[in-house]
């Protein structure tokens, strides 16, 4: 498999490292949960905040990919288009539109 030098060409994979459905409930919960704690932080402007986005939305994203997924994040090998494609996933599937999209790229589900 070649390595993507485009988010276009990583987004494919990274939907199909996200079949389960299961797993992308738990990113969105997560990207919420990690919004609102960045959100604190601006309010707040208390560091615990800050330190707590990025914990909480990797934790559910990751134990997603653990118990559902049983591979590993893409946040290792492509970090920003990692949070590209999780904003993107989140925005998808809050419209409705995540399984239309997931059919267009061609990935499987299961």
């Amino acid at each position: 498999m070649t390595k993507p030098a485009t988010f276009e060409q990583f987004w494919p994979d990274y939907l199909r490292a996200h079949c389960d459905r299961r797993s992308r409930a738990l990113h969105l919960v997560g990207t919420a949960m990690g919004v609102l704690c960045f959100a604190l932080f601006l309010i707040a402007f208390h560091p615990g905040w800050l330190i707590a986005a990025p914990v909480v939305a990797y934790g559910f994203a990751w134990a997603g990919h653990l118990l559902f997924e049983k591979n590993s994040p893409a946040t290792f090998s492509h970090p920003l288009w990692s949070l590209r494609g999780d904003l993107r996933m989140v925005w998808l599937t809050l419209t409705g539109r995540i399984e239309r999209e997931i059919a267009r790229v061609g990935v499987a589900l299961e």
